[in-house]
């Protein structure tokens, strides 16, 4: 399409203001529509429209029931004081609570109307939208924002990028908590009032919820609070720390009793009018109920409900079966179900909801309850039957729940004698017992049609009907139910249970997997497979079943993030043609938990075990369930690496220790940074709190070691004496001495008293890093970059003994609880446990692929925590001790792989001094070559594939035979280590390029050396032959790239004024073109005959490390550490098109398919990326071809989607560690173990 444009007089007064004005109009609606997405996924509930069908419920709200606490003391005092920030209305079920704060809001807006912010909240403990704390957030918020829009900016700065999952992941709390700070302190909110009824009814959260309260009572002065709740003693306690003016109903009692007067005379008075009651029967039913309601507003409102249903001529008859107290009436009401035609089916009902741990919809309420068959397929006729048991339960959007939390209360109090005649734990048996009938006949593969097996669960949609709908409540709970049946109290399953249990185990296990992932729920899974393990561990009468359980329970521990994340990741696909061999027992790694994006420096378990947070260098710390493996908040603040964390003892705090030179100090329950202390000069390195939490420790890169009080900040010592930075401290257990560890190669032992070093301990001859005091304080451990650990002697400070085995630095050191144990963190990625007595290690544990940065044990000493800079915590069992491995594998980390042409073997090189050969038809290592005395870092494989060369850091060269896996040729010469190494095309010389800044030309028949090309100055990068073979290119980090003339020795420099670092140079398929790829972002093309260059390609922004000439020449490919590949013209040096992936190790194009761009993680089609640019935020990616890898190496992927999960430890540590060969695929692991996937030509994928 072409466009053309005239400046003439006709147009010379261009619209630009019309122009902008429609743009300015487009954008701002673009605004409004995001922020009513926002308003839309930050609602749960709406409070307004639960007030207002609170009141209608209630017959609506009566001025005389609430007027009384206007002209109360208290709350007039709260009202008038500004101190008093916090009025807390409390008392016993049924006292009109509820209908009291409606009272207050109504008045309060009246009185304030637009000048001030009314915002509230209505928990009820049966609904699980408005009974948890991120709910209660996300009304008020609501509220607030819908009343003054520009609050909204708090919450779109992180909604724009996190979405709805802002409100609903793992982290909503912190994030919802740290909104409604920010909000209270906006300096455009006026006064407000914050009003939340039923703070009792807060099922989850509540103490964080109350934290939150009593730091903004005191943060925010604006701000008024107006709760209610009933008398509990932890509410109380809590509440205390602020302000508070407390109202007790109780000692309210007169007025309370006015106000239901009050409600009697506006309730008779109503069913008088509408039934048309006589005077003598109206009063008769006024005094009766004035006389038996003991001050109750819900007894009243039970009571007309009854009356209401009851014809005129029966109500003083019906009158005189209503007991006053509401546990009487409860008593009546049951009796009524027992009298009613229905009266089986209303007390199972009443028996399955009084237990269910959260309200069922009707669905599910048919598949627990044993109903007649007329019952369970009739929606329209259970409705009936739930009527029956009305004064009871009510239904709300097809959801059954109690009409108050009381009503519940009283049937597991007093149900035995009415809805549990069995007992409460034959009801809990018999929801176990029909929760594993529907999922048998609900569950089965791919329920949702999903499809493929990395189809993401945030895009699955469920069909309608939904099949999961009468399983869901039954895929989560059904263990929790079965532990509180009968067999706990027996002590054992019956066979029957048994039989049902392992039956479920192995037939729907994996389908039970799916639905979990697909309800989002897969953290109750593991909750409830450990809870199954503890009941048959506790039994310990049926070892098969316990095994099993086991198994299952590690299965879903391992594999969570995968389900998790899709749906289908629970089983092998049909794809992958062979069976990849794998151990045959888990190892004692129990799971990774994944989520830092930088390496994980320290970890500590809170101390009752619940709890373990982390520190990592992106600047953050996370708290983690570490039962399930979910990371339960993310506390930001820092501005820098987070090198340290600590808990307090009682574990109610959390210190930090930054790169930032500060110390902070947080609520773990709230994620709040309750205190930020500076002081140090440089980084703080460690963190540690006294037994007593009355001190708190920090360790800087300053030489020094700070002693503060921790509630006020201030400085109590300053020790000094170290010459170097110190990196670790401790207290002992009794908090009378003080440890501290530098890089001087000492350890220092402080009076924290007196602020005296008492004792230096010298030994080691590297830093010391890591220290520890046993429990009783009798010994004391070090750990050094000299690769040993140290027992001490305090008292005498005398070296017990030296623990070696380490082949690299040590950073961390842990004492087991009690002392019988010793763990240790290395460099050389392992965890060793050790016989503090012996000194002999007992296991070594492995599968990290970086080093092991700290270590922590838990409180019972069952499990073992590690922290990588691989960015992932491991959690350990150490009694399982090393795994024993069946398969053979490099006994060291894989530096190099490499295919032989025809896909039929395939070579690795290894830091374990061999090479292995492989045959990928059976995964199985055909032959182990030995012979080099260092790290074998390079291999390449002869054009025919006859031969295999290898270069290594012993300095030398070996050609070996592959059919027999002897070493052929030696080929020495090169005075340090030979990095890389290139066959000619015709396979007669061969190249290595070496540390000693030399490239040599080997003959590789008889073994000589005809040619050392000398020139470089320093390390050699790169060095590739021209398809003819008559010129050598070589890039240096002397920021020269070079042409060699083979025969001659012959050099042409043609990077003359070429001032930045070669990474990788690549010759044209007819040679006259070199290309060359730097840290400066460009491009070069070079005239390899005259050392010109005759072109200069721009537009990447970072580091360019990778380039191939397409088969033709008339392209060129071009990665950056920008995250993108980008495709030349050589001829017009213009970019026709970029590719936004993360940078691969490798590219080239393939020989045939001149558009198909090969790279290490997939093939792209150069035709269609030239025609659909792809952008960071472009939803359309550029068409993938075939398997491959995504960009964190974590998922294999058929044409840019992702198909199956790779576990940590069998991923490689970067895409050359990743190879294809027609359809089998190589991975090299960490652990020195290489795979192989032999893979269908077309995945199923590619039909849908």
């Amino acid at each position: 399409m072409a466009f053309t444009t005239s400046y003439d007089g006709s147009n010379s007064g261009i619209q630009v203001g019309q122009n902008l004005g429609h743009i300015t109009n487009q954008f701002l609606q673009s605004e409004t529509s995001l922020n009513q997405a926002c308003l839309r996924d930050l609602r749960t509930t709406n409070p307004h429209h639960d007030k207002d069908r609170i009141q209608n419920t209630n017959g609506g709200l009566l001025k005389d029931s609430y007027c009384w606490v206007l002209d109360n003391k208290e709350f007039q005092q709260w009202q008038d004081n500004a101190s008093n920030s916090l009025l807390w209305i409390r008392g016993d079920p049924g006292k009109g609570k509820t209908m009291l704060l409606c009272g207050i809001i109504d008045d309060l807006s009246r009185s304030f109307g637009d000048t001030a912010h009314i915002s509230f909240f209505f928990c009820q403990a049966t609904d699980v939208r408005i009974n948890n704390a991120t709910a209660v957030l996300r009304g008020l918020i609501y509220s607030l924002v819908k009343k003054q829009p520009s609050l909204l900016s708090h919450v779109k700065s992180q909604y724009d990028h996190a979405g709805k999952a802002l409100f609903e992941d793992i982290n909503a709390w912190n994030a919802l908590s740290r909104m409604f700070t920010d909000i209270l302190k906006d300096a455009t909110l006026p006064s407000t009032y914050l009003i939340i009824d039923a703070l009792d009814e807060c099922t989850t959260g509540l103490p964080s919820f109350l934290n939150l309260i009593t730091q903004i009572s005191s943060a925010c002065p604006k701000v008024k609070w107006v709760v209610s709740s009933r008398n509990r003693p932890d509410i109380e306690e809590r509440l205390d720390t602020t302000q508070t003016a407390p109202i007790s109903l109780e000692l309210n009692e007169a007025s309370v009793s006015e106000a239901v007067n009050k409600f009697i005379q506006h309730k008779v008075h109503y069913l008088a009018k509408v039934k048309k009651y006589s005077d003598g029967t109206r009063d008769t039913i006024y005094r009766y109920l004035s006389s038996n309601s003991q001050g109750t507003f819900l007894w009243v409102a039970l009571v007309c409900q009854d009356l209401d249903r009851t014809s005129r001529r029966h109500a003083l008859k019906k009158l005189e079966v209503f007991p006053p107290g509401l546990d009487a009436l409860y008593s009546r009401m049951i009796d009524q179900v027992r009298n009613s035609e229905d009266a089986e089916a209303c007390k199972r009902i009443l028996a399955i909801m009084s237990i269910v741990y959260r309200p069922i919809a009707f669905d599910e309420l048919a598949s627990l309850v044993d109903l007649p068959d007329d019952l369970s397929d009739d929606f329209e006729a259970l409705s009936e039957v739930i009527a029956v048991c009305g004064s009871f339960l009510t239904v709300r959007e097809d959801t059954i729940i109690f009409v108050h939390q009381s009503a519940k209360e009283f049937l597991l109090r007093e149900g035995h004698n009415g809805v549990f005649p069995r007992g409460i734990e034959a009801a809990h048996h018999t929801i176990f017992s029909r929760s594993l009938q529907v999922m048998f006949k609900t569950l089965r593969r791919d329920v949702f049609q999903i499809k493929f097996s990395g189809f993401p669960i945030e895009k699955v949609i469920p069909p309608s009907p939904d099949p999961l709908a009468a399983a869901q409540y039954a895929c989560v709970y059904w263990v929790d139910h079965l532990v509180h049946s009968e067999c706990h109290e027996k002590g054992d399953l019956d066979i029957d249970e048994r039989r049902c249990v392992g039956d479920f185990l192995q037939k729907k296990y994996l389908h039970w997997l799916e639905a979990l992932s697909i309800l989002g729920s897969l953290s109750q899974g593991i909750a409830a497979m450990l809870k199954l393990e503890d009941l048959l561990q506790e039994q310990s009468k049926r070892p098969a079943l316990l095994h099993r359980v086991q198994d299952a329970s590690r299965f879903i521990r391992y594999h969570r993030l995968a389900i998790e994340s899709s749906p289908l990741q629970r089983e092998r696909p049909d794809w992958v043609l062979n069976e990849p061999l794998v151990d045959k027992d888990w190892s004692p790694c129990l799971q990774t938990l994944e989520g830092h994006t930088g390496s994980v420096d320290s970890i500590a378990w809170s101390p009752d075990g619940s709890r373990l947070a982390s520190a990592s260098a992106d600047s953050t710390v996370r708290i983690w369930d570490p039962v399930t493996g979910q990371c339960a908040s993310t506390l930001k603040g820092h501005s820098s690496y987070v090198n340290s964390i600590a808990w307090s003892q009682d574990g109610s705090r959390l210190a930090s220790a930054s790169h930032d030179n500060t110390v902070r100090i947080w609520d773990p329950a709230t994620g709040q940074c309750i205190s930020t202390f500076e002081g140090h000069s440089d980084s703080a390195f460690s963190i540690a709190w006294s037994q007593d939490r009355g001190r708190l420790a920090s360790a800087s890169h300053d030489n020094t070691v700070r002693v503060r009080n921790p509630a006020t900040g201030q400085y109590a010592l300053i020790l000094k004496g170290h010459s170097d930075s110190v990196v670790s401290i401790a207290w002992s257990q009794d908090g009378s001495r003080l440890a501290s560890a530098s890089h001087d190669n000492t350890v220092k032992i402080w009076n924290p008293a007196t602020g005296q070093c008492a004792s230096t301990l010298k030994g080691h001859s590297d830093s010391v890093v890591s220290i520890a005091w046993s429990q009783d304080g009798s010994r004391f451990v070090s750990a050094s970059h000299d690769n040993t650990v140290r027992i001490w002697d305090p008292a005498t400070g005398q070296c017990a003994s030296t623990l070696e085995g380490h082949s690299n630095y040590i950073y961390s050191i842990a004492w087991s609880q009690d002392g019988s144990q010793l763990a240790s963190g290395s460099y050389d990625k392992t965890v060793k446990v050790w016989h503090p007595a012996t000194g002999q290690c007992t296991s070594t544990l492995e599968g990290h692929i970086g080093s092991v940065l700290s270590i922590a044990w838990s409180q019972d000493g069952s499990q073992l925590a590690s922290a990588s800079t691989d960015h992932t915590i491991r959690i350990w069992d150490p009694a399982t001790g090393q795994c024993v491995s069946i398969l053979e594998a490099h006994s060291s980390s894989v530096n190099s792989i490499a295919w032989l042409q025809d896909g039929s073997r395939l070579a690795s090189a290894s830091h374990d001094k061999t090479v292995r050969i492989w045959d990928p038809s059976t995964g199985q290592c055909a032959s182990t070559l030995k012979g080099h005395s260092d790290s074998v870092v390079s291999i390449a494989w002869s054009q025919d594939g006859s031969r295999l060369a290898s270069g290594s850091y012993d300095d030398i060269v070996r050609i070996w035979d592959p059919a027999t896996g002897q070493c052929a040729l030696t080929l020495e010469g090169h005075s340090d280590s030979v990095d890389l190494i290139a066959w000619s095309q015709d396979g007669s010389r061969l190249a290595s390029a070496s540390y000693d800044h030399t490239i040599r030309i080997w003959d590789p028949a008889t073994g000589q050396c005809t040619l050392t090309l000398e020139g470089h100055s320093n390390s050699i990068l790169s060095i590739t032959w021209s398809q003819d073979g008559r010129r050598l290119a070589s890039a240096s980090t002397d920021l020269t790239i070079r042409i060699w003339d083979p025969a001659t020795g012959q050099c042409v420099p043609i990077s003359k004024g070429y001032i930045r670092l070669v990474n990788s140079i690549a010759w044209s398929q007819d040679g006259s073109r070199l290309a060359s790829v730097s840290v400066d972002k460009t491009v070069r093309i070079w005239d390899p005959a005259t050392g010109n260059c005759t072109s200069t390609l721009e537009g990447h922004s970072g580091p360019v490390d990778s380039i191939a000439w397409s088969q033709d020449g008339s392209r060129l490919a071009s990665a950056s550490r920008d995250k993108t590949v980008r495709i030349w013209d050589p001829a017009t040096g213009n970019c026709t098109s970029t590719l936004y992936i993360s940078s691969p190790d490798f590219i080239r194009f393939d020989k045939v398919n001149l558009n198909h761009l090969h790279t290490s993680i997939g093939t792209f089609d150069v035709d269609f990326i030239g025609t659909v640019t792809s952008t960071p935020q472009c939803s359309t990616l550029p068409e993938q071809y075939g398997y491959g890898l995504n960009d964190d190496r974590s998922w294999i992927t058929y044409n840019g989607v992702n198909l199956l999960w790779l576990p940590a430890e069998y991923r490689p540590t970067s895409s050359s560690l990743f190879a294809m060969s027609a359809t089998n695929l190589a991975i090299a692991c960490s652990s020195g173990l290489v795979i192989f996937l032999a893979l269908k030509e077309q995945c199923p994928i590619a039909r849908l």
